[in-house]
């Protein structure tokens, strides 16, 4: 809801985008050919170098914070390509997280927008919640009737965004009602390192293939693995979206589920989560029982790429096929862009017997997933999503390795719609194959 007290222009005065931030900003243009949206858009108020602009006439009152201005931010994947891109080391990353707080406290929505947002910020950070409605989700894929909704149209039609929605919901299997793992899990062999796992929200219900792989791998090479009850979101979705207070409960709640363990790392196997994790002494800086609290959390957390490469693999990795594995990592914008790891996990790829690593064009480009913003702004996510998927089938790979459950859902809406039936897999399930001396099967997964 908007604020009654908010100007009419101007940002307020609760954490407004820094000036000396955005005076850094020199308008060369650099951020352009990087930025998805401006590509697709192709307007520069959605580019990261117009957005500036916007900023700035909004705090020097020649702007108004309004519907208009705000479309133009909420246009914005948040994807960082343009963090990594700038010559002048401008810090958009910060600006915009600024900014998104303050479309949300000052900025009226239509109730539909509302009633959608509602919807995704009560159900997605919240996996007791998710868990409820998936006999309702097996219901319908398996009586048919999600073939039925979407040869109708009806959906697309009318309700766009609940289309974009309904056409990414993976299929509920067997896994994702899976009970609760043991708190601790022993090492196979001499202990090396006690380390925490986070199992994510969406990941832990729909991707729990992914997580036991994680624990078998991070096991396998001599790692005893906690994993505390009762987690819940990281906080990346409502962070990602403004929403301020929700972020700082969730991530005060995750914080105080690793509080006491006794560990070493904390570790997390999904890029998007593991950018907001490093961020939680950003998004607890003023809360004064949290903040350091809050740095010493980030200081342990490593996304499971990071830290097997740091440590190195102590068990042998066996060959995925019989003959030389053509393989296609793709980059997720939150670990290459956010957390600026991108060789980490083809270096640990690169050590399974028989895998070629292929390189796709444009690989630093976003997907469109974003988070939840391929459900928000779905037209400029479904353009981005088939061109990454035609990007990466160009390769030639016979495996796609992807390392977010967000982009997975993304590319394999597209695989489909393509007619492609390459397996899409994270690499830490790929790993988990190698150790474990599995052929991978071919399909999709």
């Amino acid at each position: 809801m908007p604020n009654s007290d908010a100007p009419t222009t101007g940002f307020d005065a609760h954490n407004p985008p820094a000036q000396a931030l955005m005076d850094s900003c020199v308008h060369c243009g650099f951020c352009l050919s990087t930025c998805p949206s401006y590509r697709v858009i192709g307007k520069e108020m959605d580019s990261p170098r117009g957005r500036i602009y916007l900023m700035n006439g909004i705090t020097q009152g020649q702007a108004s914070l309004d519907e208009t201005t705000s479309a133009h931010f909420d246009t914005c994947l948040g994807c960082l390509a343009c963090v990594s891109t700038c010559p002048s080391g401008v810090q958009y990353d910060r600006l915009l997280a600024a900014t998104r707080p303050q479309v949300e406290r000052n900025v009226p929505r239509s109730w539909r927008d509302r009633w959608f947002r509602g919807l995704l910020f009560n159900l997605f950070p919240y996996p007791q919640r998710l868990r409820l409605l998936l006999p309702f989700f097996w219901l319908y894929q398996t009586l048919g009737l999600q073939k039925l909704v979407r040869a109708s149209g009806l959906l697309q039609r009318f309700f766009p965004r609940l289309a974009a929605m309904e056409a990414i919901l993976p299929r509920v299997t067997p896994q994702s009602f899976r009970a609760d793992y043991p708190e601790t899990i022993p090492p196979q062999g001499q202990q090396r390192y006690r380390v925490g796992l986070i199992l994510g929200c969406v990941q832990q219900l729909f991707f729990d293939p992914v997580n036991a792989a994680t624990v078998r791998v991070l096991t396998a090479n001599g790692c005893e693995v906690v994993i505390p009850p009762n987690q819940g979101c990281c906080a990346a979705l409502p962070a990602h979206q403004g929403q301020e207070q929700q972020a700082q409960a969730l991530a005060c709640q995750m914080i105080d589920r690793f509080e006491d363990k006794a560990l070493d790392y904390i570790i997390i196997n999904a890029a998007g989560c593991g950018h907001t994790l490093k961020e939680y002494h950003h998004i607890l800086a003023d809360d004064l029982v949290y903040a350091a609290k809050a740095q010493a959390f980030v200081a342990k957390v490593r996304d499971v790429h990071e830290f097997l490469a740091e440590v190195g693999l102590t068990t042998p990795l066996h060959a995925l096929a019989e003959e030389p594995l053509p393989l296609v990592y793709q980059d997720a914008c939150h670990l290459l862009h956010g957390q600026k790891i991108s060789l980490q996990p083809r270096q640990l790829l690169g050590q399974i017997p028989g895998v070629v690593l292929k390189e796709p064009i444009d690989a630093a480009l976003c997907c469109g997933s974003a988070g939840i913003y391929n459900m928000l702004q779905p037209n400029v996510a479904a353009e981005l999503g088939q061109q990454k998927v035609r990007n990466l089938l160009q390769t030639g790979a016979k495996v796609i390795a992807s390392p977010n459950p967000g982009c997975s859902l993304q590319i394999q809406r597209y695989l489909t719609a393509q007619g492609a039936s390459v397996p899409l897999l994270h690499p830490i399930q790929l790993l988990d194959y190698a150790i474990r001396g599995l052929v991978l099967a071919q399909g999709p997964h």
